[in-house]
């Protein structure tokens, strides 16, 4: 599924291309997919199909295509402080996304069928949280993934806000899907093949509506012999977080709010304009035809405008590299790193505040 929009040259490049396509239409949604490099969750030599939009898959690991991440993140309507359960939450690529927008005082859990993938996701997370520029730049929901069949939940499992299904739903799971959600809450999967959002508005009553046609594969039943009891899938209990933590979230709010307003005083601007996109120009060539011995042979001789026109495009492109330099500078600044390692504060403590991040 997919292939509704062009791909990109990198993650930035396959950002314009759904906006400009419409699945993208909000910038805290913009923000998060920018944040997440798609390629960051593929395979070592797979990553040149990251930024196509298209579906992948290698074994147990499957990325949805973006069109569909988009038009997810768009329908589920995300704000600060939300809970969101993934059901079949695969590599995290969207568990992650989602962190970024509901926050540290949301929650972010995930059951994936396959302990691999979930080992995975957790690698991948880990990853985020100590490589990428993007933590600091955000106030994060860490998911937390547990391995399990997502039909199988235990009944005494507490309702979220937000829920979303990566596998085709089956008609009669659709009510075992509805009583997860709170009243109020959304719940956003594949449905008779159509991608579907539904809203809790009471305790029965609830509202839907097709986003657009997709093709998942189903939800998979366990099969077990008769009379075997199943395995309950016991999802992660929802806790209070320690006063340390708290701190933690607070102090480095702080030092980024203060970032953010020297920045606003001076007239600097924080976002990272985007790349321009390569103008693609054809070649115009006048056919000729030239006496060799006794045979008249085609040849192809470039006019005067393409040469013109491939010195404009040198012009160009090489204008375009000096862009491209100067925002992968920009991007290397990670000012709230900064003002954490300027406090007078024992480096143990710094340490705690960075999140044990090395860059």
């Amino acid at each position: 599924m997919g292939g509704a929009v062009s791909a990109g040259e990198d993650n930035d490049d396959l950002i314009d291309n759904l906006k400009e396509a419409q699945y993208i239409r909000t910038e805290k949604v913009e923000q998060a997919f920018r944040a997440i490099d798609r390629g960051d969750y593929y395979l070592d030599g797979y990553r040149d199909s990251a930024y196509k939009d298209l579906a992948w898959k290698h074994g147990n690991i499957h990325l949805s295509a973006p069109c569909i991440y988009s038009e997810v993140m768009e329908a589920l309507k995300l704000q600060p402080g939300l809970s969101f359960l993934n059901l079949g939450s695969g590599t995290g690529y969207l568990s992650t996304m989602v962190g970024l927008i509901i926050g540290p005082f949301g929650v972010n859990h995930g059951v994936e069928l396959h302990k691999d993938v979930v080992e995975y996701a957790r690698e991948k997370l880990d990853e985020f949280i100590k490589n990428s520029d993007s933590f600091d730049k955000f106030e994060f929901c860490e998911p937390i993934f547990v391995v399990g069949n997502c039909l199988e939940i235990s009944t005494d499992s507490h309702q979220y806000d937000r829920i979303y299904c990566g596998a085709g739903v089956q008609k009669d799971h659709e009510n075992y899907m509805k009583v997860l959600l709170k009243i109020g809450g959304i719940l956003v999967m594949p449905i008779e093949d159509q991608l579907t959002q539904i809203t809790r508005t009471g305790q029965c009553t609830w509202e839907s509506r097709n986003i657009l046609a997709v093709s998942f594969a189903p939800l998979v039943q366990q099969s077990r012999a008769d009379g075997e009891k199943p395995d309950a899938v016991q999802l992660p209990p929802v806790t209070v977080r320690s006063l340390q933590d708290l701190s933690r979230i607070y102090i480095r709010r702080t030092l980024r709010n203060l970032t953010n307003e020297d920045s606003q005083g001076k007239g600097m601007v924080q976002r990272v304009p985007q790349k321009r996109k390569r103008r693609r120009c054809r070649r115009r060539r006048i056919n000729t035809y030239v006496f060799v011995g006794n045979q008249l042979i085609p040849q192809m001789v470039e006019s005067e405008e393409e040469e013109q026109t491939e010195k404009e495009h040198k012009e160009v492109e090489e204008e375009e590299e000096r862009d491209i330099g100067d925002i992968e500078i920009l991007k290397q600044v990670n000012v709230l790193r900064d003002q954490i390692m300027a406090l007078p504060l024992p480096e143990s403590l710094k340490a705690y505040l960075l999140y044990y991040r090395e860059k």
